[in-house]
């Protein structure tokens, strides 16, 4: 058996001298294999990079911002107010035709190498969660979370009201319920109310939290949740 094994690699060793094209084809397909793998794997488990589709988050995210989803937060903490989600289409929300990107698109952003272009994703501002009571709005124009009024000017669109249709909602637990910093251009769960789910969106649907925008380069900045959410008797 030994005898077998030495003659075996000498002729695998034979192999490689007579071809060393052959050799690093081989070599070469090994790296690109084991490369695209660990990219699908980052992609699935711990960051996925999407295309913004629409002005509803201006001017906090503008239409065509690369923003780069982390999914590692949510594998030790809940999803929580004030953070800015990409989620799937919960009910039809995107009801517009969209353009199906070719093969080659698909593959690239399948492998990571390209972002996805929002196809069947929304991205929206976490407002209340599951328990919560939010209600538009109180006596000075403000949304209340658990009669707490949110101070919204440091993200929401210069000199927009925080909305312009009223609303007192209780968010059903394993749900969310999300609007976007352009309110007037915003169809989140406001424009949902009277559909299927309510307007609210399953926690199952969240894709990642949006941690930053990577590019175009002059935009590149972190996505931090606002302090409004961190006052104290907001938490349940």
């Amino acid at each position: 058996m030994a005898g077998r094994a030495r003659r075996s690699k000498g002729r695998h060793r034979r192999l490689r001298q007579r071809n060393p094209l052959l050799s690093l084809l081989v070599e070469m397909t090994t790296v690109t294999v084991l490369a695209l793998v660990i990219t699908v794997m980052l992609r699935l488990f711990v960051a996925e990079a999407f295309y913004v589709p629409s002005e509803s988050m201006y001017d906090t995210l503008t239409t065509n911002d690369r923003i780069l989803a982390e999914k590692v937060s949510y594998l030790h903490r809940d999803v929580d107010r004030g953070d800015i989600v990409v989620f799937r289409d919960p009910a039809h929300w995107l009801n517009e035709e969209q353009k199906t990107p070719g093969a080659f698109r698909r593959l690239g952003e399948f492998v990571g190498i390209l972002p996805r272009s929002g196809e069947g994703h929304l991205v929206k501002r976490v407002i209340g969660v599951g328990g919560d009571r939010v209600v538009c709005c109180d006596r000075s124009g403000r949304i209340t979370v658990n009669k707490i009024p949110l101070d919204e000017k440091p993200y929401l669109l210069r000199d927009a009201k925080p909305s312009l249709q009223r609303f007192d909602v209780r968010v059903p637990q394993g749900a969310l319920w999300v609007m976007g910093d352009n309110r007037a251009q915003s169809a989140d769960s406001r424009a949902h109310l009277g559909g299927p789910g309510g307007g609210f969106v399953p926690v199952a649907n969240v894709v990642g939290r949006a941690c930053c925008v990577i590019w175009p380069s002059d935009r590149m900045t972190m996505l931090r949740p606002p302090e409004t959410f961190e006052k104290p008797g907001l938490k349940k």
